[in-house]
């Protein structure tokens, strides 16, 4: 029977498009219960590729006969030996190429809205690692926010569009990936943006991202005041963009809220954060359009694979937003940080140009789901 080859971009396609699949993860069961493949038709079992070294006759047993399965390694060697052990068997399979290293890094981009003059925003899914980056694109420029590290995606994205990047901003200073930002800005000649109080001492140089400023690309407008929105972090700032969508960062998601305390200050912050959700964002428009800068759970994603909600929606079924008691607001979000993302604090001097890491370190550094929320 046939081994097939299926690239992240494939399987992301048809988790977006509810295919029903089956996953043999054969990766150690630690990293499988703590990261794996999900979907919403997507059912899956992990037996270590040890396991099977002496044979998969009993496997092929727990396999269905009518949904096709694809078999998943850490980085695709061990999934294409047991996937031709499998074929050898009579079964008809896949494996996923580049294992799921290269499931973190794929970005789906997906159009999320048009703009007043003719522009569009895109929002480009990290499906894998459950972060969501931004282009906005008007007339011949381009802004770009949130980006990772994957940086080829959005300049080749942006030549195919035949726009500039003319801006690149970061919501906030990011602890669980590394921000493409700052290369890509000097790839392209834009101008780099950060939060001033997320990057006291960076050795490099950057625009400051302070209430009062308004960065035009082509005929659009991304506002930053009143928007300076700490809590997260304590820079962190959400942009409002043609006056319909909310670009929040990592403050709030569709289905949770932002964490407080990925530099030690959860009971600092805490009340930042409540301020910025309960009082700033609760002065905004209901008709907003909130796109995140991650996601937690497949169940978050839309139809057609993007994340967005309306702020009203939120305001009404988020329930980080409806605990009408500070004390009581307090002890829920303290009490219930999930662990921290991997290598975090290397990331964050990573993302300050504090420290320098080659690729496959950095790859290493991101490996992990999402756990910049609270649910």
């Amino acid at each position: 029977m046939s081994v097939t080859p299926l690239t992240a971009k494939q399987l992301t396609r048809k988790i977006i498009e509810k295919e029903a699949l089956f996953i043999l993860d054969v990766r150690n069961e630690d990293a499988y219960s703590d990261w794996k493949i999900e979907g919403e038709k997507v059912t899956s079992i992990n037996i270590p590729y040890f396991d099977l070294l002496d044979g998969v006759e009993e496997v092929i047993k727990k396999l269905p006969a009518d949904v096709p399965v694809v078999v998943v390694c850490a980085k695709e060697g061990s999934s294409i030996m047991i996937a031709d052990m499998l074929a050898e068997e009579g079964q008809d399979v896949s494996y996923l190429q580049g294992g799921m290293k290269a499931w973190s890094e794929h970005l789906e981009p997906i159009k999320v809205g048009n703009l007043n003059d003719g522009g569009e925003i895109y929002q480009f899914v990290r499906i894998g690692k459950g972060c969501l980056s931004y282009m906005v694109v008007s007339q011949d420029e381009a802004a770009l926010i949130d980006a990772t590290r994957m940086t080829d995606v959005y300049i080749d994205f942006a030549a195919a569009l035949g726009v500039k990047i003319k801006h690149v901003l970061d919501t906030h200073l990011h602890a669980d990936h590394i921000s493409g930002g700052l290369k890509i800005a000097q790839a392209t000649g834009g101008t780099y943006w950060l939060p001033p109080k997320d990057a006291e001492n960076v050795p490099f140089s950057y625009e400051p991202l302070e209430e009062g400023k308004n960065l035009s690309i082509g005929n659009t407008t991304i506002s930053i005041q009143p928007l300076y929105s700490p809590g997260h972090t304590i820079g962190s700032t959400s942009f409002i963009v043609d006056q319909s969508f909310l670009l929040s960062g990592d403050i709030l998601f569709v289905d949770s809220i932002g964490r407080p305390d990925l530099a030690g200050l959860a009971e600092d912050w805490v009340g930042d954060l409540r301020e910025t959700l309960y009082s700033r964002y609760k002065a905004l428009s209901s008709e907003l359009i909130v796109l995140p800068a991650h996601f937690m759970i497949m169940d978050e994603l839309n139809n057609d694979g993007s994340v967005s909600a309306s702020l009203g929606d939120l305001f009404e079924h988020n329930h980080g937003l409806n605990i009408d008691n500070e004390e009581e607001f307090r002890k829920k979000v303290t009490a219930h940080l999930p662990p921290q993302p991997n290598a975090y604090q290397e990331i964050r001097e990573l993302n300050m140009g504090k420290i320098q890491k080659d690729s496959e370190e950095q790859r290493e550094m991101e490996i992990g789901p999402n756990r910049c929320a609270i649910r």
